[in-house]
């Protein structure tokens, strides 16, 4: 269906981005291929565990107008799956088609694969924010212990009556300690330099936290600062009630660079039974931990809630292989998304991932405008900056510069509607 001179676009990862965006640019009628370097598609959602999941309402997951039955890694997967299916995306994937360099040249981007070499005037990088999973550094002198990063745990029912660590102060981290108490561990430690924002309540991580009440901030113009005050206002008497204050961020919370993270139930009950040390891990002898602090401890299963990095390195950028963070890559973003070290580059995940909204909701917008842009009406103008661009805030980025697709006036009132009486048993729809 297509060759390999002349494509309007080349889009790399087969993940969750990667198909939304295929499918908007066979909508806009653009040559396209989408290139995978698993036999299958899903990115990160088919490699993960599958107790991993999501941390919003899956209301807000659904692809479009396909359900989505649960927030586990299964049904997510399923989902991509039958959204490639329902859209006839399938010829224009290729699979088995690692990138192993891409490069710009006077008619684009050059981007060479294990087999084949493609031209594109276009490129979106859609390979995730989540592909390299980060374990620090440490020594190990005739360890013991059984490690495992919280992407590779594979069966919890290893935590049964053992001596369990985690590391880590974020998601990965709350995930993993939640993990410990529904899985029977039989006592449970935890290291952190730091820690992340949570909103701690008793309820299921899915159902922890209302994006669209930020959305409905959002809509109704209310200022960053009044955020910030009701937010951090509820969140400290959320910790204070909770016990927890000692694990509470230095600093306040600020929409424009944290991410709110949902509670975890079962770390929250547990958190008196919980071990807990601020540091680092220097070294792992027999089955001894050593922090940096020189504190030592047993154990017998040390987990790594540490997160992931990520690896745009077939780019052969220096400024992005060199950023330490999603948020590093965006700031260097026209309009969040739009490279400024190389023409006619989409970096789909650093505007998206680490914010504070829905992933697919998020994605099916910058998608639609991303093929505005291509198409000759520039869209994505504004220069890099630091802040988050957070829910709605992500609309209001898009729509003055895409009237195609936000017809003046009219795109205001229909998403101040979503934001104040959508109601949360259907989902939010992805356009």
């Amino acid at each position: 269906m297509n060759t390999n001179e002349g494509l309007d676009l080349v889009i790399v990862g087969g993940g969750i981005g990667g198909i939304i965006c295929l499918k908007y640019a066979k909508d806009a009628g653009l040559n396209v291929i989408l290139l995978e370097r698993g036999d299958r598609i899903g990115g990160l959602w088919r490699d993960l565990p599958y107790w991993q999941d999501i941390q919003f309402r899956k209301e807000d997951w659904t692809l479009g107008s396909l359900p989505l039955a649960g927030e586990d890694q299964r049904n997510i997967l399923s989902n991509i799956e039958a959204w490639v299916e329902h859209f006839g995306l399938s010829p224009y994937i290729h699979l088995n088609a690692t990138v192993t360099s891409a490069r710009p040249n006077e008619s684009g981007w050059q981007i060479t694969t294990n087999t084949k070499t493609h031209q594109a005037k276009w490129l979106i990088a859609a390979t995730g924010g989540h592909n390299r999973p980060k374990v620090p550094p440490v020594e190990r002198v005739d360890s013991s212990i059984t490690e495992y990063h919280s992407s590779a745990l594979r069966d919890p029912e290893e935590l049964r009556g053992k001596r369990v660590t985690v590391v880590g102060g974020g998601a990965s981290a709350y995930d993993l300690l939640d993990l410990c108490f529904a899985h029977g561990a039989g006592s449970v430690a935890w290291i952190y330099r730091s820690t992340k924002w949570m909103r701690p309540t008793r309820r299921i991580k899915h159902l922890g936290i209302d994006m669209r009440t930020l959305a409905r901030y959002q809509m109704l113009c209310l200022p960053a600062g009044l955020i910030h005050r009701l937010t951090n206002k509820d969140l400290r008497a959320r910790y204070a009630k909770a016990g927890i204050n000692e694990i509470m961020p230095e600093g306040d919370f600020d929409i424009r660079r944290d991410q709110l993270i949902p509670g975890r139930p079962g770390m929250l009950i547990n958190f008196a039974g919980i071990e807990r040390h601020r540091g680092e891990v220097r070294s792992l002898c027999g089955n001894t931990i050593e922090l940096a602090n020189s504190e030592k401890l047993e154990t017998d299963l040390l987990l790594w809630g540490t997160g992931y990095g990520v690896d745009l390195g077939f780019l052969g950028l220096e400024a992005v292989n060199g950023a330490k963070n999603l948020d590093e890559i965006g700031s260097r973003c026209y309009s969040r998304f739009l490279s400024s070290d190389a023409p006619n580059l989409f970096l789909l995940a650093p505007g998206v991932l680490d914010t504070n909204t829905s992933t697919p909701w998020a994605y099916a917008h910058v998608a639609k405008s991303i093929m505005t842009h291509i198409r000759g009406r520039p869209v994505f103008v504004k220069p890099p900056c630091k802040a988050f661009t957070n829910h709605f805030d992500l609309i209001k980025l898009l729509a003055p510069k895409d009237r195609e697709n936000y017809t003046f006036g009219i795109w205001y009132l229909k998403y101040l509607w979503l934001a104040l009486w959508h109601p949360w048993k259907r989902p939010m729809p992805i356009p």
